[in-house]
């Protein structure tokens, strides 16, 4: 093996191990923010934004490494292909990690009311959220790609439980319409979680592309939904 091959390598295995360190930092601060939530601290909530911007940068860095290399290397095939995703999966990762500052954010504006009631479906979507992105992060490392088929078909489960969130808020604004402000907060949380799997989806079609190089596209038959006052 050449030496310019052992460098090119050498760097893409660094990438990848990035990417891994910036998944490892997107589910500490998804799962966080939900508990967060759960236990009203602002506190903490404050101080996940703030740190948001080390998510930022570790993305930028990695797309700074990715196009130096590209650049330097001039890669085809595969090589492309993997430096491509690493670039897509990067981003999808980030914008997770906006979900988790969104959330924060929630909390915020909830500020210091109690929630309407102790929180159930929307700590299950998060971790459903997350099980599919440790999924796809492992299945991007291992190129499996029956595992990156596997998994967006479990975004089925996540729509689900927002559905469920949906139903139970619109019965509590129902029964009291003071609870509307609070309710549209909790659906937005409900939302950002949604949204992250479908990200998680994005990263499994990406690693389909960078092993067939074929592009695969997974569906969501969930929308946004918001409450309307209700008379």
């Amino acid at each position: 093996m050449s030496t310019f091959r052992k460098t090119l390598e050498r760097e893409l295995q660094s990438l990848e191990d990035q990417i891994l360190i910036l998944g490892s930092l997107v589910e500490e601060a998804l799962m966080t923010s939900i508990d967060l939530l759960k236990r009203r601290d602002l506190a903490g909530a404050k101080r996940l934004i703030e740190h948001d911007v080390d998510i930022n940068a570790r993305r930028y860095a990695i797309e700074g490494q990715a196009l130096a290399l590209i650049a330097l290397h001039q890669p085809v095939a595969s090589d492309l292909r993997t430096l491509a995703a690493i670039l897509e999966i990067a981003t999808e990762l980030e914008r997770i990690g906006d979900y988790a500052k969104g959330i924060a954010k929630i909390n915020l504006l909830i500020g210091e009311q109690p929630l309407l009631k102790p929180l159930i479906d929307i700590p299950l979507m998060a971790e459903k959220a997350l099980d599919m992105l440790r999924g796809a992060l492992s299945a991007f490392i291992m190129r499996d790609i029956d595992a990156a088929r596997a998994i967006p078909a479990r975004d089925d489960e996540v729509d689900e439980l927002y559905n469920q969130v949906y139903q139970e808020l619109a019965a509590y604004i129902i029964a009291d319409p003071t609870c509307l402000e609070q309710a549209n907060h909790l659906l937005w949380a409900a939302h950002n979680l949604e949204r992250a799997a479908d990200r998680v989806s994005n990263i499994c079609e990406r690693i389909l592309f960078t092993v067939t190089g074929e592009f695969t596209e997974f569906d969501s038959a969930v929308s946004l939904r918001k409450f309307a006052p209700v008379a």
